[in-house]
């Protein structure tokens, strides 16, 4: 008995000695630039110059700047378009992939799987040239059915819109794997009971598997919900090119979202402090958002 107490002490102390040196990483590295950021937030700092505490002043300024609403208003579209889309193309994917009758469904979830590992960046540039309305091949490709395309990125119609198809394209093969797995899970035999008792396909999928997917729809749900609203890449490269020179978020603000917004605050005007109270802000926003999805969508379920 004292060995096996030796040996689980002798556990311990070596598990404190691993453990300590990841907490002090852990708090390097996410807790204070947290902390400091929060404090950042109470304070007028335009980084070329003193910092001034201005208290909740930035949070005021924040509510009353329409540059602010706007960029709500954009992410809020965004988030309110792009993951519907997302999780409904997805899942009729994955339920195509997991169809007996498919041939060759490995070369089909590699296809639909190769946009998530491609850089955004690459991507969006080659969508902005995609989109370009007077030698853009969606353009050429609607010419030859008679329809005449739109300014798309030109205008303010039509920018926000593209950008998240592009938002779409880029996420759907990344929800499809989930929800594939999820299928995967799901025990043949209620499928087969639900056939013997004369369940069409549509009650099937309502009854039976949609129900038992509903951890995984959840899960997928959250995950699009976050990356809609830290939503950068895709705005900042095709609105402003990557170009320093050129104003990100346009034309006339209309693809502006609050991760954009953020950036311009913080690097192109320097206002640091209303930048970081902008930060939480959106913080704030993911976690009310996320804690409310949970709530509403989540059902106990077993099988």
């Amino acid at each position: 008995m004292r060995s096996i107490s030796r040996e689980r002490r002798r556990q311990a102390v070596w598990g404190y000695a691993f453990l300590a040196p990841a907490l002090a990483l852990f708090a390097l590295i996410v807790v204070y630039p947290l902390l400091y950021a929060l404090w950042l937030g109470f304070y007028d700092w335009p980084v070329f110059g003193e910092k001034t505490f201005v208290g909740l002043g930035n949070y005021a300024r924040m509510l009353s700047s329409p540059l602010f609403r706007k960029s709500l208003v954009n992410t809020v579209y965004w988030t309110c378009c792009v993951v519907p889309a997302t999780v409904v193309i997805s899942l009729a994917v994955a339920l195509l992939l997991e169809a007996k009758f498919l041939k060759g469904r490995g070369l089909f979830r590699t296809t639909y799987f190769i946009p998530v590992v491609t850089s955004m960046v690459g991507a969006a540039f080659a969508w902005k040239w995609l989109f370009e309305p007077t030698f853009g091949v969606i353009n050429w490709l609607l010419g030859l059915v008679g329809i005449r395309g739109p300014g798309w990125l030109a205008g303010t119609t039509w920018a926000l819109p593209a950008m998240m198809a592009v938002g779409v394209w880029k996420q759907v093969g990344f929800a499809m794997v989930i929800l594939l797995a999820g299928l995967q899970t799901i025990p043949k035999e209620l499928k087969e009971a639900a056939t013997v008792d004369g369940a069409s396909p549509g009650q099937q999928f309502f009854r039976v598997i949609l129900p038992l997917l509903n951890p995984t729809v959840v899960l997928v749900l959250v995950m699009l919900v976050i990356n809609a609203f830290r939503v950068f890449t895709i705005p900042y490269v095709m609105s402003a090119g990557g170009f320093t020179w050129a104003t990100p978020g346009g034309p006339l603000d209309s693809t502006r979202v609050l991760v954009l917004h953020i950036y311009d605050m913080a690097f192109s005007k320097f206002q640091v402090g209303y930048a970081s109270a902008t930060a939480f802000v959106l913080l704030a926003i993911i976690m009310v958002v996320t804690i409310i999805q949970i709530k509403l969508v989540q059902r106990p379920f077993e099988y």
